[in-house]
């Protein structure tokens, strides 16, 4: 209890330093939305030791009218000054646990999920880590506004030079992470006009789910600033690439900082409790998919031709697959690559669902498949009885999210029926929906 009290009391006198003013108390609903609670710097000692109130009640997937009292308790190693507003009103950020009024972890908070999901690693003397990929478009909004129909704010594609704007973008993207503790390891252009990819260092996986998040909220600020639209809808325009959050993974043994996962002696590098892992991954893809990829639309990415994948496989350097195995520089950055996510998932529902499929891999000691190193893109389901595609719908993919009782129990029962009811209700949505595309190709003819 004094370590707490001594990291509480460090705090308080490190927002005094900074002349921080005001404190955003932070944290995620199910859908991966940030949420937000303000209080002054003078409130700071109460949050610290005993939390703060709200009504979550009106919150996605959190609790009903009955059960709404809960409390924030913040995450002192992720105090952060914004890098906006600046002077007096200097406003720094605190991820936050979400509590029961009885101190428990509240059982639909995406982060304490994932923390759980984490523990189990633990007990098992190993650590889950993670590198997301997050791609995202830039946009240009018409001069009233609208952001219809989406306009790339420029034609560059795959490794093009940038131009002074995005070059702007790009710099101040670094520095306003920087801001966070994030550190930007690389940026380019993706193959679709307008898209972006921007990489931030692999670790521990609770740790890059609060970056992943911080990232999504860093981009789309800098770009309001500069003018743009910053989406991760992961397929904006049709008969272009979508955006993925393609996703490293590893274990590393606790006792030696050795990676659990590597084995120098093995023809694709790779440990028996990596292959083990793998398979539970491929296993449980389908039941996965629609945590990692939770939109209507997300479906319209996960489709033959435009660099995402379709098949569950595994193969060695094999970008069509759904799990490939980057080349190592060393043996400690053996690592395991799943394609299906899109940035548009919670990343701590994303992680605990990873992390849920691949223990039971090792679990079972579940057997790899044989690895696949062709080029997926041109072969056809109906060419190979063996191949099994992902869901080729978020109404797929929920009903095989609900038959998959290891990602339901990854994500807990008040999560796991949450979601599913309100993505239920996302797809009835859509599908009363009546498209242009029905308009234009039917009205004229019917």
């Amino acid at each position: 209890m004094s370590d707490v009290n001594n990291g509480n009391q460090a705090l308080i006198q490190r927002a005094e330093q900074l002349n921080v003013k005001f404190i955003d108390l932070q944290f995620t609903d199910i859908v991966g939305a940030v949420k937000n609670v303000t209080i002054p710097i003078q409130q700071l000692p109460d949050a610290l030791d005993h939390g703060i109130w709200f009504d979550g009640s009106s919150i996605e997937g959190f609790a009903r009218i009955a059960e709404s009292d809960m409390y924030l308790v913040p995450d002192v190693n992720t105090f952060a000054v914004l890098p906006w507003p600046p002077g007096e009103e200097t406003t720094a950020r605190l991820i936050c646990n979400v509590y029961t009024p009885n101190g428990q972890p509240f059982p639909g908070d995406p982060r304490a999920v994932l923390i759980q999901m984490l523990a189990e690693t633990e007990k098992m003397g190993m650590l889950f880590q993670t590198g997301p990929e997050l791609e995202f478009f830039l946009f240009k909004p018409a001069p009233d506004g609208s952001l219809l129909p989406p306009t790339p704010h420029d034609q560059s594609s795959y490794f093009d030079v940038p131009n002074d704007n995005v070059a702007s973008f790009w710099r101040q993207v670094v520095s306003t992470l920087s801001a966070f503790g994030i550190t930007v390891e690389a940026m380019h252009h993706e193959v679709a006009t307008g898209q972006h990819e921007i990489d931030f260092r692999y670790s521990d996986a609770l740790r890059t789910a609060d970056n992943a998040v911080t990232f999504r909220v860093a981009v789309k600020t800098v770009a309001q600033r500069k003018g743009f639209y910053a989406s991760f809808m992961p397929k904006p325009m049709r008969g272009v690439s979508g955006s993925g959050m393609h996703v490293h993974q590893s274990m590393m043994y606790k006792a030696n900082n050795r990676n659990a996962f590597a084995d120098p002696g093995d023809p694709h590098g790779l440990s028996e409790i990596a292959k083990h892992f793998i398979a539970g991954q491929l296993a449980h893809a389908r039941g996965m998919c629609a945590v990692l990829a939770p939109l209507v639309n997300s479906y319209k990415r996960l489709v033959p031709g435009f660099e995402a994948p379709v098949f569950i496989s595994w193969g060695r350097i094999n970008r069509s697959a759904l799990i490939r195995v980057p080349r190592a520089h060393n043996v400690e950055s053996t690592r395991i690559e799943l394609r299906c996510p899109d940035p548009s998932c919670n990343p701590y529902l994303a992680f605990a669902a990873m992390l849920g499929a691949g223990l039971d891999g090792i679990r079972r000691k579940l057997t790899i498949p044989d690895a696949i190193d062709e080029n997926l893109y041109l072969r056809r389901a109906q060419d190979d009885s063996n191949l099994v595609h992902l869901p080729g719908s978020l109404e797929e993919a929920i009903e095989e999210f609900a038959r998959d009782q290891v990602i339901r129990e990854a994500l807990g029962q008040h999560i796991s029926e949450r979601f599913i009811n309100a993505k239920r209700l996302e797809w009835e949505e859509y599908r009363q929906e009546v498209t242009s595309w029905e308009v234009a190709k039917y009205l004229p003819i019917h």
